[in-house]
């Protein structure tokens, strides 16, 4: 959640990492030359907004007492000409103030997006998804405000005061320190009511971001129907609307601190006022200054307050403006676990012969893979251990183009250990090489061009069928895709949706059924024509007959391809070339199928509990 603007209490503790403005002006360096055009004019606007009342206090002392009609005329033009060219000002800086703004806010979220989709798998299973949105959000605005509304205003306060005070001051220095000695009226007040309602928007903030959170997880398909299965439809509302109504309540207390401030300072200005005409006229009387000097120091009064009730508050601002630059150089600081090598080579005409030498994993420790601002305190506190490797010494040759199946109770790391292939996390020891070459030394995209992956849950985006499908490659043609979905056997089901290809398959795929996902994933990763294929418990949702087919196509698929298949499917297992078992991080077995059940143990024991559950749910 984005800090309220100039809450001092939100800063308490916060120490900005060194260097952090100095940074913050390079990173807009490409604004430098609009943003002197914009200070430009803000001081242009401060100055010219001086001329109305010297102008008035001419006419009234100069151009009525000589009934000097044309001096009267000329006067009221320049005043009709300071105000037009206030007007132009006016547009100027925000012509300035919203080219800078929303091309900072690009830069920053073009920079942001690029970085975070580099950053490996483990920063994903760690951070929390909504914290890193707001990140990306609320934090680029604020920093965006930093520059142009934080900075404009102080700038555009300062210049207003110091001309205006300058101006007071050479036409009566004593009415001019008589508005000062006003100031702390001004000051107390603006601190005071201020904090309350600081507080008051930060208890707001904190409803707001909560009811955020239960809509975000209740109106996703999961949530939904989690409450619905459940049936707290009701209970679900009490809550929502109990946060609701306390945020009403708020509001209306906000409503009435704001406006008894506005009020107050409403008063202070008018007594300050009166005070300037009560004194100003008796000096009018006495001759010591002018009609038109007093009315003149009459307009300037009203132009100081405001700027200094807003300076007040001037650094709580700029603090928290810099804040969000701090935060969101935290995340363009965080750095990438899995780069390319200086160096790095592509893998060119890939065979697909994999090999796991010696090699130990263990999950990087939180430091190592995520910013703990980005995660909750019970995701640090249960992190994975960085001492206990969850794979050791595996050795293994997978020769290119042939079927291996990956076996072993849950837990035992197959999973994990088909994740290192394509280098979604790096191994702590050993190494992994594709075709003799050490995936480290690979680079990233050429890798993984050459690696499918079909896994236990698809993802699917929110998007038509066909849009999902050329995520492998989006330069694939209708008739491409279609040999693909022939080829795992989904043509047919599309084809009899009523849009087709152009089907929008829902959030996270939801509008398929589990066993048409995987289908279309299988389409997926024959439209990519990898050389190396990892299936993850690819068939796992499929009923007997859909996995008849889906096998059948795969068997064609897979030909010529090195397969790394995850499964419990006995027709799978059977297959394979070589069967590699996993119990509790080690490669405790290799074999095919009859070597292993003729030498008994765990894959023995496996196949059988195997053999019983789908003897059972046949």
């Amino acid at each position: 959640m984005m800090m309220g603007r100039g809450d001092p209490e939100a800063l308490k503790g916060v120490q900005l990492a060194p260097g952090i403005v100095r940074r913050a002006w390079r990173f807009a360096s490409p604004y430098r030359r609009r943003m002197a055009a914009f200070l430009g004019v803000i001081v242009a606007e401060a100055l010219l907004g001086l001329a109305p009342p010297l102008l008035i206090r001419q006419i009234i002392d100069n151009a009525l007492p000589r009934q000097d009609r044309g001096a009267v005329t000329l006067l009221a033009a320049l005043m009709i000409a300071a105000a037009l060219s206030l007007a132009l000002l006016s547009l100027v800086e925000r012509l300035c103030s919203a080219t800078i703004g929303e091309g900072l806010i690009f830069d920053l979220r073009a920079a942001l997006f690029d970085h975070v989709q580099r950053m490996p798998i483990a920063f994903f299973t760690r951070t929390q998804t909504g914290a890193l949105i707001s990140r990306m959000n609320n934090d680029v605005i604020g920093a965006q405000q930093a520059v142009t509304n934080t900075l404009g205003s102080v700038v555009s306060n300062v210049v207003v005061l110091a001309t205006t005070l300058v101006a007071m001051g050479l036409l009566e220095w004593r009415l001019t320190l008589l508005a000062l000695v006003l100031l702390p009226l001004f000051i107390l007040p603006a601190k005071r009511v201020g904090r309350r309602l600081q507080a008051i928007t930060r208890e707001s903030f904190n409803l707001n971001a909560e009811m955020n959170a239960q809509m975000t997880e209740r109106f996703n398909v999961s949530g939904a129907l989690l409450v619905k299965l459940f049936g707290r439809s009701d209970q679900e509302h009490a809550d929502f609307t109990d946060r609701a109504g306390r945020v009403r309540d708020i509001g209306v207390r906000s409503a009435m601190y704001g406006r008894t401030f506005l009020v107050a300072l409403t008063l202070v200005g008018a007594v300050g006022t009166a005070l300037i005409y009560l004194l100003g006229g008796r000096l009018v009387l006495s001759g010591g200054i002018t009609l038109g000097t007093l009315v003149a120091l009459g307009a300037f009064v009203t132009q100081i307050y405001a700027p200094l009730t807003q300076l007040t508050n001037a650094r709580v601002d700029l603090m928290t403006a810099f804040v969000s630059f701090d935060r969101v150089f935290e995340v363009l600081d965080a750095p990438l676990a899995i780069a390319d090598r200086p160096g790095a080579i592509d893998l060119v005409r890939p065979r697909g012969r994999v090999e796991l030498e010696h090699l130990w994993f263990r999950y990087p420790a939180a430091g190592e893979a995520s910013i703990p601002s980005l995660e909750s305190a019970p995701d640090r506190a249960t992190s994975h251990d960085a001492s206990r490797y969850v794979l050791r010494d595996i050795e293994a040759t997978i020769e290119a183009g042939s079927l291996v199946a990956l076996v072993g109770p849950s837990g035992a790391g197959k999973t994990t250990l088909s994740s290192l292939i394509p280098r979604l996390y790096d191994v702590t020891r050993g190494a992994v090489r594709i075709d003799g070459i050490d995936v480290r030394d690979l680079t990233q995209d050429s890798l993984r061009s050459a690696i499918g992956v079909v896994s236990q849950d698809p993802h699917l985006f929110h998007e038509s069928i066909a849009s999902n499908l050329r995520y492998a490659r989006p330069g694939a043609t209708d008739a491409e895709l279609e040999a693909a979905c022939r080829a795992a056997r989904i043509h047919d089901t599309i084809a009899a949706l009523p849009d087709g290809y152009a089907t929008v398959v829902g959030e996270r795929g939801y509008r398929m059924s589990g066993g048409e996902k995987q289908r279309l994933a299988i389409a997926r990763m024959l439209l990519k024509d990898p050389a190396i294929v990892i299936l993850d418990e690819a068939t796992s949702h499929l009923d007997s007959e859909n996995e008849l087919l889906v096998q059948h196509a795969l068997a064609e698929a897979l030909r010529g391809r090195t397969s790394l298949v995850i499964a419990h499917r006995l027709s799978t297992i059977r297959d394979a070339a070589q069967i590699l078992v996993l119990d509790e991080g080690r490669l405790v077995q290799r074999g095919t199928h009859d070597s292993l059940l003729a030498s008994g143990g765990l894959y023995a024991e496996l196949y059988r509990t195997l053999v019983r559950e789908q003897a059972g749910a046949a």
